[in-house]
């Protein structure tokens, strides 16, 4: 059964990428590449640490993998939402713009960061939990 529709954050991105025991159990929870919504600031987190930790040809690989997905860019609309969300959840920026696509999109956010612990439509899997 293929998961739902959803904005993956770079955290559950990263987690999937480098094979940790996390991003394999996250595997079944990542949805189809037309199912998966990608903000554009996920593309710019995911080429920045890829180039970084593992060369400009995979991060391009990566980059043109998330083009097949459903991919968001920031609109007024989403950035007055995050900004609302950052006040009112005391979210960085690019957070708040991830789970403001997510919102204006109408999915759930798939992460592995607690600061979006007990947010409505986020789907958790902390890194504390390596299981």
């Amino acid at each position: 059964m293929a998961a739902p529709r959803r904005v993956v954050d770079t955290s559950a991105w990263i987690e999937w990428l480098v094979g940790s025991a996390l991003g394999k159990m996250l595997a079944r929870h990542l949805p189809d590449a037309p199912e998966c919504v990608v903000p554009t600031i996920v593309q710019l987190e995911l080429s920045k640490w890829l180039t970084r930790e593992v060369g400009e040809d995979q991060a391009d690989q990566v980059i043109a993998y998330t083009q097949q997905c459903a991919v968001v860019p920031l609109d007024t609309t989403i950035a007055l939402l995050a900004a609302d969300l950052h006040r009112e959840y005391r979210l960085a920026t690019a957070d708040a713009i991830v789970y403001a696509t997510a919102r204006c999109v109408g999915v759930d956010l798939l992460t592995c960061d607690s600061h979006f612990e007990n947010l409505p439509g986020v789907v958790l899997f902390p890194k504390s939990v390596r299981g």
